[in-house]
Protein backbone atom coordinates (compact mmCIF):
# COMPACT_ATOMS: atom_id res chain seq x y z
CA UNK A 1 0.00 0.00 0.00
CA UNK A 2 3.21 2.22 1.04
CA UNK A 3 3.70 2.11 -3.03
CA UNK A 4 0.98 3.09 -3.94
CA UNK A 5 1.10 6.26 -2.37
CA UNK A 6 4.11 7.09 -3.50
CA UNK A 7 2.97 6.72 -7.06
CA UNK A 8 -0.24 8.63 -6.37
CA UNK A 9 0.05 10.90 -3.45
CA UNK A 10 -3.06 13.17 -4.08
CA UNK A 11 -5.54 10.84 -6.00
CA UNK A 12 -6.48 7.04 -5.85
CA UNK A 13 -5.25 5.25 -8.63
CA UNK A 14 -7.53 4.23 -11.31
CA UNK A 15 -8.09 0.47 -12.21
CA UNK A 16 -9.13 -1.49 -15.36
CA UNK A 17 -10.98 -4.82 -13.87
CA UNK A 18 -10.79 -7.30 -16.04
CA UNK A 19 -12.43 -10.90 -14.74
CA UNK A 20 -11.92 -13.91 -16.15
CA UNK A 21 -15.66 -15.96 -15.50
CA UNK A 22 -14.20 -19.69 -16.89
CA UNK A 23 -12.15 -20.11 -13.51
CA UNK A 24 -13.46 -17.41 -10.96
CA UNK A 25 -16.94 -18.13 -9.46
CA UNK A 26 -19.23 -15.38 -8.69
CA UNK A 27 -18.98 -16.25 -4.99
CA UNK A 28 -15.87 -14.02 -4.73
CA UNK A 29 -17.21 -11.05 -6.46
CA UNK A 30 -18.19 -8.98 -3.35
CA UNK A 31 -14.69 -9.99 -1.70
CA UNK A 32 -12.87 -8.86 -5.16
CA UNK A 33 -14.52 -5.09 -5.21
CA UNK A 34 -13.86 -4.57 -1.35
CA UNK A 35 -10.11 -5.73 -1.55
CA UNK A 36 -9.80 -3.22 -4.54
CA UNK A 37 -11.03 -0.46 -2.44
CA UNK A 38 -8.24 -0.49 -0.69
CA UNK A 39 -5.74 0.18 -4.15
CA UNK A 40 -8.00 2.29 -5.79
CA UNK A 41 -11.25 3.10 -7.52
CA UNK A 42 -12.66 0.84 -11.16
CA UNK A 43 -13.28 2.95 -14.27
CA UNK A 44 -13.73 -0.21 -16.10
CA UNK A 45 -15.54 -3.53 -14.85
CA UNK A 46 -15.79 -6.08 -17.74
CA UNK A 47 -15.94 -9.77 -17.47
CA UNK A 48 -15.13 -12.44 -20.26
CA UNK A 49 -16.94 -15.86 -20.81
CA UNK A 50 -19.76 -18.31 -22.81
CA UNK A 51 -22.61 -17.57 -20.97
CA UNK A 52 -23.76 -20.66 -21.29
CA UNK A 53 -21.59 -21.82 -18.83
CA UNK A 54 -21.76 -18.77 -16.39
CA UNK A 55 -20.19 -20.18 -13.41
CA UNK A 56 -22.73 -17.97 -11.32
CA UNK A 57 -21.96 -14.67 -13.06
CA UNK A 58 -25.90 -14.23 -14.03
CA UNK A 59 -27.49 -11.08 -14.78
CA UNK A 60 -28.04 -10.01 -11.38
CA UNK A 61 -24.99 -9.90 -10.28
CA UNK A 62 -23.46 -7.83 -13.17
CA UNK A 63 -26.39 -5.45 -12.52
CA UNK A 64 -25.88 -4.89 -8.72
CA UNK A 65 -21.60 -4.47 -9.32
CA UNK A 66 -22.15 -2.50 -12.59
CA UNK A 67 -19.82 -5.28 -14.54
CA UNK A 68 -19.96 -5.16 -18.47
CA UNK A 69 -20.13 -8.66 -19.58
CA UNK A 70 -18.14 -9.75 -22.43
CA UNK A 71 -19.89 -13.02 -24.52
CA UNK A 72 -16.92 -14.59 -25.96
CA UNK A 73 -18.19 -18.30 -28.03
CA UNK A 74 -15.97 -20.91 -28.03
CA UNK A 75 -15.50 -20.81 -32.60
CA UNK A 76 -12.52 -23.54 -32.13
CA UNK A 77 -12.38 -26.70 -29.93
CA UNK A 78 -9.37 -26.16 -27.66
CA UNK A 79 -8.97 -22.58 -28.40
CA UNK A 80 -9.66 -20.18 -25.32
CA UNK A 81 -11.75 -17.31 -26.72
CA UNK A 82 -12.13 -15.44 -23.59
CA UNK A 83 -8.62 -15.37 -22.94
CA UNK A 84 -7.66 -13.82 -26.58
CA UNK A 85 -10.54 -11.01 -26.01
CA UNK A 86 -9.20 -10.41 -22.22
CA UNK A 87 -5.94 -9.81 -23.39
CA UNK A 88 -6.97 -7.15 -26.53
CA UNK A 89 -9.21 -5.67 -24.52
CA UNK A 90 -6.28 -4.77 -22.13
CA UNK A 91 -3.85 -3.65 -25.13
CA UNK A 92 -6.46 -1.40 -26.30
CA UNK A 93 -7.39 0.21 -22.24
CA UNK A 94 -3.50 0.39 -21.51
CA UNK A 95 -3.16 2.83 -25.15
CA UNK A 96 -5.97 4.58 -24.34
CA UNK A 97 -4.06 5.68 -21.19
CA UNK A 98 -7.22 6.65 -19.01
CA UNK A 99 -6.22 3.74 -16.11
CA UNK A 100 -2.82 3.60 -13.64
CA UNK A 101 -3.36 -0.05 -12.61
CA UNK A 102 -5.11 -3.42 -13.77
CA UNK A 103 -7.04 -5.74 -12.11
CA UNK A 104 -7.01 -9.19 -13.43
CA UNK A 105 -9.44 -11.81 -11.90
CA UNK A 106 -8.11 -15.18 -12.97
CA UNK A 107 -6.53 -18.44 -11.56
CA UNK A 108 -5.40 -19.03 -15.32
CA UNK A 109 -1.50 -19.32 -15.60
CA UNK A 110 -2.08 -17.88 -19.46
CA UNK A 111 -2.15 -14.38 -18.02
CA UNK A 112 0.87 -14.44 -17.17
CA UNK A 113 2.33 -12.94 -20.21
CA UNK A 114 -0.41 -10.41 -20.23
CA UNK A 115 0.60 -9.41 -16.29
CA UNK A 116 4.68 -8.83 -17.20
CA UNK A 117 3.61 -6.76 -20.50
CA UNK A 118 1.63 -4.34 -18.35
CA UNK A 119 3.71 -3.81 -15.70
CA UNK A 120 6.69 -3.21 -18.22
CA UNK A 121 4.41 -0.29 -19.34
CA UNK A 122 4.44 0.97 -15.59
CA UNK A 123 1.08 -0.02 -15.04
CA UNK A 124 0.44 -1.33 -11.19
CA UNK A 125 -0.99 -4.99 -11.77
CA UNK A 126 -3.17 -6.69 -8.85
CA UNK A 127 -4.20 -10.12 -9.39
CA UNK A 128 -6.83 -11.72 -7.70
CA UNK A 129 -7.42 -15.78 -8.15
CA UNK A 130 -7.54 -18.86 -6.33
CA UNK A 131 -4.74 -20.43 -4.17
CA UNK A 132 -4.27 -22.80 -6.56
CA UNK A 133 -3.15 -20.21 -9.14
CA UNK A 134 0.42 -20.57 -10.28
CA UNK A 135 3.46 -19.39 -8.78
CA UNK A 136 4.04 -17.73 -12.33
CA UNK A 137 1.13 -15.55 -12.34
CA UNK A 138 1.04 -14.64 -8.47
CA UNK A 139 4.60 -13.33 -9.00
CA UNK A 140 3.94 -11.37 -12.13
CA UNK A 141 1.72 -9.01 -10.70
CA UNK A 142 2.81 -6.25 -8.40
CA UNK A 143 0.37 -7.48 -5.65
CA UNK A 144 -1.76 -10.96 -6.05
CA UNK A 145 -4.52 -11.57 -3.85
CA UNK A 146 -6.28 -15.70 -3.13
CA UNK A 147 -9.64 -14.29 -3.35
CA UNK A 148 -10.49 -18.34 -1.49
CA UNK A 149 -8.29 -17.46 1.93
CA UNK A 150 -9.64 -14.15 2.14
CA UNK A 151 -12.87 -14.87 1.37
CA UNK A 152 -12.82 -17.25 4.13
CA UNK A 153 -11.82 -15.01 6.97
CA UNK A 154 -15.29 -14.08 7.02
CA UNK A 155 -16.60 -17.63 7.24
CA UNK A 156 -16.49 -20.42 10.35
CA UNK A 157 -13.94 -22.91 10.82
CA UNK A 158 -16.23 -25.42 9.39
CA UNK A 159 -16.83 -23.86 5.80
CA UNK A 160 -12.76 -23.35 6.03
CA UNK A 161 -11.86 -26.63 5.87
CA UNK A 162 -11.33 -26.53 2.72
CA UNK A 163 -8.55 -24.72 3.17
CA UNK A 164 -6.50 -27.59 4.62
CA UNK A 165 -7.39 -29.98 1.06
CA UNK A 166 -7.46 -27.74 -1.52
CA UNK A 167 -3.70 -27.27 -3.37
CA UNK A 168 -2.15 -24.50 -2.55
CA UNK A 169 0.43 -21.93 -4.29
CA UNK A 170 0.64 -19.50 -1.18
CA UNK A 171 4.26 -18.21 -0.01
CA UNK A 172 5.18 -21.42 2.90
CA UNK A 173 4.99 -19.73 6.24
CA UNK A 174 8.72 -20.92 6.41
CA UNK A 175 9.89 -18.63 3.85
CA UNK A 176 7.98 -15.64 5.76
CA UNK A 177 10.31 -16.79 8.84
CA UNK A 178 13.29 -16.82 7.02
CA UNK A 179 12.50 -13.40 5.55
CA UNK A 180 11.83 -11.87 9.07
CA UNK A 181 14.69 -13.07 10.91
CA UNK A 182 16.59 -12.10 7.78
CA UNK A 183 15.71 -8.83 8.06
CA UNK A 184 16.38 -8.94 11.77
CA UNK A 185 19.83 -9.87 11.21
CA UNK A 186 20.42 -7.17 8.90
CA UNK A 187 19.57 -4.81 11.81
CA UNK A 188 22.69 -6.55 13.71
CA UNK A 189 19.81 -8.48 15.96
CA UNK A 190 18.41 -5.68 17.31
CA UNK A 191 15.22 -4.49 17.66
CA UNK A 192 13.25 -3.78 14.13
CA UNK A 193 9.86 -1.78 13.45
CA UNK A 194 6.92 -4.28 13.20
CA UNK A 195 5.61 -1.67 9.62
CA UNK A 196 9.31 -2.42 8.47
CA UNK A 197 8.52 -6.24 8.36
CA UNK A 198 5.50 -5.80 6.38
CA UNK A 199 6.86 -3.95 4.21
CA UNK A 200 9.59 -6.03 4.00
CA UNK A 201 7.33 -9.35 3.47
CA UNK A 202 5.13 -7.28 0.67
CA UNK A 203 8.04 -6.17 -1.25
CA UNK A 204 9.51 -10.20 -1.56
CA UNK A 205 6.40 -11.70 -2.09
CA UNK A 206 3.81 -10.17 -3.92
CA UNK A 207 1.05 -12.57 -2.33
CA UNK A 208 1.74 -12.37 1.11
CA UNK A 209 -0.78 -11.27 3.48
CA UNK A 210 -1.92 -12.34 7.13
CA UNK A 211 -5.06 -13.83 5.88
CA UNK A 212 -3.65 -16.53 4.01
CA UNK A 213 -2.18 -18.38 7.33
CA UNK A 214 -5.64 -17.69 8.92
CA UNK A 215 -4.52 -14.45 10.78
CA UNK A 216 -6.49 -10.90 10.71
CA UNK A 217 -2.79 -8.84 12.17
CA UNK A 218 0.87 -9.25 11.12
CA UNK A 219 1.40 -9.03 14.92
CA UNK A 220 -0.12 -11.95 15.69
CA UNK A 221 1.40 -13.86 12.95
CA UNK A 222 4.62 -13.32 14.00
CA UNK A 223 3.44 -14.32 18.03
CA UNK A 224 2.23 -17.75 16.34
CA UNK A 225 4.35 -18.71 13.92
CA UNK A 226 7.96 -17.16 15.32
CA UNK A 227 8.65 -18.57 18.74
CA UNK A 228 11.99 -17.45 18.24
CA UNK A 229 11.13 -13.81 18.57
CA UNK A 230 9.46 -11.68 20.90
CA UNK A 231 7.62 -8.34 20.37
CA UNK A 232 8.01 -5.54 22.35
CA UNK A 233 5.74 -2.23 22.09
CA UNK A 234 6.90 1.33 22.91
CA UNK A 235 4.60 2.99 25.09
CA UNK A 236 5.46 6.28 23.88
CA UNK A 237 4.87 5.95 20.29
CA UNK A 238 2.60 2.87 20.69
CA UNK A 239 4.51 1.30 17.65
CA UNK A 240 5.42 -2.73 18.01
CA UNK A 241 9.33 -4.15 17.98
CA UNK A 242 10.65 -7.49 16.96
CA UNK A 243 13.60 -9.02 17.85
CA UNK A 244 15.45 -12.19 19.02
CA UNK A 245 13.61 -14.12 22.07
CA UNK A 246 17.03 -16.51 22.19
CA UNK A 247 19.01 -15.48 25.06
CA UNK A 248 22.23 -17.42 23.84
CA UNK A 249 25.20 -15.99 24.02
CA UNK A 250 28.38 -16.47 21.68
CA UNK A 251 30.20 -17.31 24.83
CA UNK A 252 27.60 -19.99 26.33
CA UNK A 253 27.51 -21.67 22.47
CA UNK A 254 31.28 -21.89 22.60
CA UNK A 255 31.38 -23.90 25.72
CA UNK A 256 28.57 -26.22 24.52
CA UNK A 257 30.84 -26.75 21.28
CA UNK A 258 33.92 -27.32 23.06
CA UNK A 259 31.88 -30.19 25.63
CA UNK A 260 30.58 -32.04 22.25
CA UNK A 261 33.98 -32.26 20.86
CA UNK A 262 35.59 -33.02 23.99
CA UNK A 263 33.10 -35.71 24.43
CA UNK A 264 33.73 -37.79 21.04
CA UNK A 265 37.40 -37.65 22.17
CA UNK A 266 38.50 -34.10 21.34
CA UNK A 267 37.91 -34.74 17.13
CA UNK A 268 34.77 -34.51 15.11
CA UNK A 269 35.05 -35.50 11.54
CA UNK A 270 31.73 -34.00 9.91
CA UNK A 271 30.63 -30.89 10.84
CA UNK A 272 26.82 -32.30 10.39
CA UNK A 273 27.75 -34.04 13.36
CA UNK A 274 28.21 -31.07 15.44
CA UNK A 275 25.86 -29.04 13.50
CA UNK A 276 22.72 -31.70 14.58
CA UNK A 277 23.66 -31.91 18.56
CA UNK A 278 23.86 -28.32 18.54
CA UNK A 279 19.77 -27.99 17.14
CA UNK A 280 18.94 -30.70 19.27
CA UNK A 281 20.05 -28.75 22.73
CA UNK A 282 19.06 -25.58 20.72
CA UNK A 283 16.03 -26.03 18.03
CA UNK A 284 15.81 -22.93 17.06
CA UNK A 285 19.57 -21.96 17.10
CA UNK A 286 20.42 -20.23 13.71
CA UNK A 287 23.81 -18.62 13.27
CA UNK A 288 22.74 -15.70 11.41
CA UNK A 289 22.06 -14.22 14.82
CA UNK A 290 25.77 -13.80 15.56
CA UNK A 291 26.26 -12.51 11.51
CA UNK A 292 27.15 -15.97 10.21
CA UNK A 293 25.56 -17.67 7.72
CA UNK A 294 27.19 -21.07 7.91
CA UNK A 295 28.88 -23.25 10.86
CA UNK A 296 32.14 -23.24 9.16
CA UNK A 297 32.35 -19.51 9.19
CA UNK A 298 30.94 -19.77 13.17
CA UNK A 299 33.79 -22.07 14.13
CA UNK A 300 36.55 -20.11 12.35
CA UNK A 301 35.52 -17.35 14.53
CA UNK A 302 36.33 -19.11 17.81
CA UNK A 303 39.51 -19.16 19.45
CA UNK A 304 38.98 -22.91 21.16
CA UNK A 305 38.77 -24.72 18.36
CA UNK A 306 40.55 -25.39 15.18
CA UNK A 307 38.79 -26.24 11.56
CA UNK A 308 40.37 -28.23 8.77
CA UNK A 309 37.81 -28.91 6.05
CA UNK A 310 34.92 -30.52 7.27
CA UNK A 311 36.71 -31.63 10.58
CA UNK A 312 36.80 -29.46 13.87
CA UNK A 313 38.95 -30.74 16.96
CA UNK A 314 40.11 -28.71 19.99
CA UNK A 315 42.71 -26.44 20.50
CA UNK A 316 45.94 -28.63 22.43
CA UNK A 317 45.26 -25.86 25.58
CA UNK A 318 41.20 -26.93 25.65
CA UNK A 319 41.83 -30.45 24.95
CA UNK A 320 44.37 -30.83 28.14
CA UNK A 321 41.89 -28.86 29.97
Amino acid sequence: MEELMELLPNERMQFAVLIDSDNISSKYVGTIFEELEKYGLSSYRRIYGNWSRSNGWNERVLLEYSIMPVQQFSYTTGKNATDMAMVIDAMDILYKNKVQGFCLVTSDSDFTRLAMRLREENMFVLGMGESKTPVALTRACNRFIHLNLVDGQNKSAEENNFQETDEQNVTPIEEVRKAVLALINENGGSQVDLSRIGSRLNDKFSDFDVRNYGYAKLSTLIDQELPEVSMNMNRKSSQYYVERRSTLSKDELEKEICAIIKKNGGRIENLSILNNELHKKYKQLDFMQFGYSRISSFLRSLKSVNIHENQVSLKEEQHNG
